[in-house]
């Protein structure tokens, strides 16, 4: 038998309406049935802006265990609702003993975080890789500012703190974003990126990253929910209400791979322009709504991409990975295994 793929269902256009059917969630635009998806399909649900979803549809995604998040029109994390219990009592009572271990939440962060740093330089490498010749001074720089990074990996294994470690994670960043812009060579005036900026962003390129970001943070969310552990309790991020801190943790070593190589995508190859975006008063930069659609489709592809996972050495699609991550680290906090290992991407 096939497997069957489950995704996530993005809900952007607003004033959408989402009720149940049976056993399938039917989408309805101007009070007109727009789309009818059966629910065994579905691992979870994101809705952006004005979106409404009727209580019975509540019902029954907790009943199958599909979370649901409500976010802002332009990715911000606003509420959600949770699954009872995906794994169990005892899984969450090891997370939150774990939370409270220093030397733990210690070195777990640290392995996420060396995640992360790992992975921001294979971008980096790819990058210098795919330029053409006559842009030797960039790929060389990009290059210079990978080996800069492969120092970070180094001392982030040697963090005697919390603090120490995410002022690593910081300065690691920084330098990843100083050459972000030379990633993307042939960028249009208006899509050239200058520094990251958020709450809001202030350029197209935060704008997209932001999304990303944010939809990204909502899948982990969902793989965690899943596996059976609290998104709030991290190891990384500080605890605070309404926040993912959890979710927010594992994201970090997808942000490179999975959204950051996305975005570069979309620019290099021209499937985003300038005018798919709009200022708001203020300053902000937002993606248009026909735009922010298109582009959640592109995003949904990227995810069914295949690659092998280094750790596993097992075949799945992409957008599969978080949840295999969740997994693995509800094993580790169990005590099955010793330690977390994220996902390195070669």
């Amino acid at each position: 038998m096939d497997e069957v793929q489950q995704a996530t269902l993005y809900i952007v256009t607003q004033g959408a309406y989402l009720h149940r059917d049976g056993q399938a969630i039917v989408i309805e635009i101007d009070k007109k049935p727009a789309n009818r998806l059966p629910m065994h399909l579905i691992e979870s649900i994101a809705c952006f802006g004005r979106v409404m979803v009727s209580p019975q549809l509540m019902e029954a995604c907790a009943e199958a265990l599909i979370p649901i998040n409500f976010l802002s029109e332009h990715g911000r994390m606003l509420a959600r609702v949770e699954v009872p219990g995906a794994g169990g009592v005892r899984i969450r009572r090891a997370q939150y003993r774990r939370a409270d271990d220093a030397a733990f939440k210690l070195a777990t962060a640290r392995a996420m975080v060396g995640g992360k740093i790992q992975n921001a330089r294979g971008s980096l490498l790819r990058s210098a890789r795919d330029l053409p010749e006559t842009a030797g001074e960039s790929a060389e720089a990009l290059r210079v500012a990978a080996d800069l990074l492969g120092v970070a990996i180094e001392r982030t294994a040697l963090a005697a703190t919390l603090d120490e470690l995410r002022g690593l994670e910081g300065d690691a960043a920084r330098v990843y974003f100083e050459h972000f812009s030379r990633m993307t060579p042939n960028a249009p005036g208006g899509l050239r990126f200058g520094k990251r900026t958020r709450r809001p962003p202030l350029d197209a390129v935060n704008a997209l990253l932001s999304l990303f970001y944010s939809i990204c943070t909502h899948d982990c969310a969902a793989a965690l929910a899943m596996a059976g552990l609290d998104p709030s309790i991290g190891f990384l991020h500080e605890e605070r209400a309404g926040r993912p801190s959890l979710a927010l943790d594992l994201v970090e070593e997808f942000r490179a791979f999975l959204v950051d190589r996305f975005v570069i995508t979309l620019i290099n190859r021209k499937q985003v322009g300038e005018e798919d975006f709009v200022l708001r008063p203020g300053g902000a930069v937002e993606l248009k709504e026909a735009a922010r659609k298109r582009l959640i489709g592109e995003y949904q592809q990227r995810k069914q991409e295949k690659r092998v996972h280094p750790y596993l050495s097992q075949e799945a699609p992409l957008g599969r990975f978080a949840s295999l991550q969740a997994r693995m680290l509800a094993r580790h906090l169990r005590g099955d295994i010793a330690h977390y290992v994220p996902v390195v991407f070669k």
